[in-house]
């Protein structure tokens, strides 16, 4: 049973979601061989004010 943790800034629409666990499944299923039903996809959505990068919260960038 895979597991895949992503960790992302919020701000996608639903149907981007929808996607990227879409196309993460689909690549887990042709590199490890298991069944799409046995592949668990985690979105962990961060508030752009609790992730910053170098320094700088991802809410304060321009």
């Amino acid at each position: 049973m895979p597991i895949v943790k992503i960790n992302l800034v919020a701000g996608r629409t639903q149907e981007q979601l929808r996607g990227i666990v879409q196309d993460v499944t689909k690549a887990v299923v042709k590199n490890t061989g298991c069944q799409d039903s046995d592949v668990h996809v985690i979105l962990n959505e961060m508030q752009p004010d609790h992730y910053s990068v170098g320094g700088v919260l991802k809410s304060d960038e321009k």
